[in-house]
């Protein structure tokens, strides 16, 4: 049976969702309005991260005669280091990939690899701890989308070593 985490994390949208609601809490009906999908698919998608511990009730406010719900992104990096083969997780990356790639910014600088590399052990846990700097540096800069003065940008990183 599939991991229920690694589960919730293979669809494209609950992935966006995760990105959206790390640097501040979201409800459904933002994220809905953000990813220009129904307030209830959002809804449904939110469940699902609930239900596997992705996110975490942060709030609940009055709002238009309601009570609102906003969540946030558990912190940690349930991204990395996954038990199984990584197909599911990576089948869902390369969507998360194409439709980043379809809004490039033409003009503006960006970087591209790809590599099946022979390396040392030392290289590789140098690289490693250098890529989870960089996510990790990336994400607490992070701020609410459309904020003043950001740029939005996508970061899509799966590396890890090959069976021989």
């Amino acid at each position: 049976m599939t991991d229920p985490v690694l589960r919730a994390l293979a669809h494209p949208l609950r992935l966006r969702m995760l990105n959206l609601a790390w640097p501040s809490p979201m409800s459904a009906a933002e994220l809905a309005r953000e990813l220009g999908i129904s307030h209830a698919l959002a809804s449904q998608h939110l469940r699902r991260l609930i239900a596997a511990e992705l996110v975490e009730l942060a709030e609940e406010r009055n709002h238009r005669g309601g009570r609102e719900r906003r969540y946030r992104t558990v912190r940690g990096t349930p991204l990395s280091d996954q038990g199984d083969d990584g197909a599911l997780l990576a089948q869902a990356l390369a969507g998360t990939l194409r439709e980043r790639a379809a809004r490039r910014a033409p003009d503006s600088p960006g970087v591209t690899v790809d590599g099946e590399l022979w390396v040392t052990p030392e290289a590789w846990a140098d690289a490693r701890r250098k890529l989870v700097e960089i996510a990790e540096g990336l994400h607490a800069a992070a701020q609410p989308p459309r904020s003043a003065g950001t740029v939005a940008v996508g970061v899509t990183v799966m590396a890890f070593p090959l069976r021989s």
